[in-house]
């Protein structure tokens, strides 16, 4: 079960359940990717109009590594994604919430 209070959102690959993270480092993996120039680009890049699927599959992807999935962007965009690209972005958007979202002290 994802527990969203960590940063965790799940999603199904190829009928396996994995859990989705934002680490630092999935962060600055996803940073590199994109070729963004800082992190308030990056976010940048998925607020705007110009949103790419490939983008998408990439935030994707470094969410999973950032849950501990070891493959790779070509692993991803081969992969059966249960609930196709509907559910990728909706896991994607899910993902940068919960990672930029104020935490209550």
């Amino acid at each position: 079960m994802a527990n969203p209070w960590t940063g965790e959102v799940a999603l199904t690959l190829n009928g396996e359940r994995h859990m989705a993270k934002l680490t630092l480092g999935a962060l600055a993996e996803l940073e590199e990717w994109l070729g963004a120039g800082s992190l308030t680009q990056m976010v940048a890049r998925f607020e705007g109009d110009g949103l790419k699927s490939a983008d998408v599959l990439g935030l994707v992807c470094a969410g999973l590594r950032g849950g501990g999935w070891r493959g790779q962007m070509e692993d991803l965009m081969e992969a059966e994604i249960d609930g196709g690209i509907l559910e990728a972005a909706r896991v994607a958007a899910r993902l940068l919430i919960l990672a930029f979202r104020p935490v209550p002290t």
